[in-house]
């Protein structure tokens, strides 16, 4: 079997273009067992390098997407994943994605799912942040965004960067990636905010974890945030305001874009986390005095209030009470 997979692994690199594909849908298939995958992992050092070098030659032949899907599976490995970072996996994903993402979507779907994993590791975030070069730095993640942000389908079997969610979450849990994400001239955050009224509950929980992390600089950069109050404050508010329709007098205190929203019945954001997150959120900036004066100048107050009566999940509850001291 040993011997079996070490020739494999060698087609991996045949001059044969059939026989080059033929090998990597073998490995494709080895990944998706546990015991294939322990025997890869044990010849990383040759496995690696050579679906990398699939993943960058391969074109419509379908050896790509097989070396791709190949790598994901691999990479939710730690150590595999910051062995993949080093090997320079993150530029790879991304020079395929820019060339061949349009043509090949699924190939572009499996390289966004192998971002996420390598951005679960320092050296992979590292490496998508582009830190070390001023020039280029925060390039990749801008390209990113934009496809994010111009691929929201309905149909999540075709939302081909719907992952881009998760990799947003990964990379603002540093403060390299808040600070590019923040940044006032590039306007990433406030893209990434609109994002939020998406029915795709992928992007919609990423989302919320992004701006729940970037919150983590509100000291620093409230004003930052604040200029963003107007797609800032339905995003943290909506998902903790309950059900009811609110009364005319307390939506006369709300900004239009609130107030329209609240006026009707509403679906309740299920996912316990998501709204754990915007009070998370809510409560950071609330720490800080103009944080505070926004959140008031919104009616916020009154409106975790009628949240906080619809309230079931404990852990919320907790959230919206912590929130409650400080107001």
């Amino acid at each position: 079997m040993a011997d079996e997979l070490d020739e494999l692994i060698g087609f991996l690199s045949d001059r044969k273009p059939q026989v080059r594909v033929a090998a990597v849908d073998i490995v494709r298939g080895l990944t998706g067992g546990e015991d294939g995958l322990r025997a890869l992992t044990a010849r990383a050092d040759r496995a690696l390098p050579a679906l990398l070098r699939l993943l960058a030659s391969a074109s419509g032949s379908g050896a790509g997407e097989a070396a791709a899907d190949s790598l994901v599976n691999l990479s939710q490995d730690a150590a595999l994943a910051g062995r993949l970072a080093a090997l320079g996996a993150v530029d790879a994903a991304m020079d395929v994605v820019a060339k061949r993402g349009g043509e090949q979507p699924a190939l572009a779907r499996s390289l966004v799912m192998l971002l996420v994993n390598l951005t679960h590791v320092a050296a992979g975030v590292a490496a998508l942040l582009q830190v070390g070069d001023e020039k280029v730095q925060g390039l990749y993640v801008a390209k990113l965004v934009r496809s994010f942000c111009r691929s929201s389908s309905d149909s999540e079997e075709e939302d081909t960067f719907e992952y881009v969610a998760s990799i947003l979450v990964n990379i603002s849990k540093v403060e390299a990636g808040r600070r590019i994400l923040m940044e006032p001239k590039r306007g990433l955050l406030k893209q990434i905010i609109r994002q939020f009224d998406s029915t795709n509950q992928l992007r919609k929980k990423g989302v919320a974890g992004t701006i729940r992390n970037c919150c983590f600089e509100a000291d620093a950069q409230l004003q930052n945030l604040l200029s963003l109050a107007e797609y800032l404050w339905p995003a943290l508010l909506l998902p903790v305001a309950g059900k009811k329709i609110y009364s005319e007098e307390d939506r006369s205190k709300m900004p239009l874009e609130l107030s329209s929203a609240l006026s009707h019945e509403r679906e309740a954001v299920e996912d316990s986390e998501i709204r754990q997150q915007t009070l998370e959120a809510i409560y950071m900036i609330v720490l800080q005095d103009d944080g505070r004066k926004s959140f008031w100048s919104v009616n916020g107050p009154r409106i975790l209030q009628v949240g906080y009566e619809d309230e079931e999940d404990p852990k919320v509850m907790e959230a919206y009470e912590l929130i409650g001291s400080l107001v």
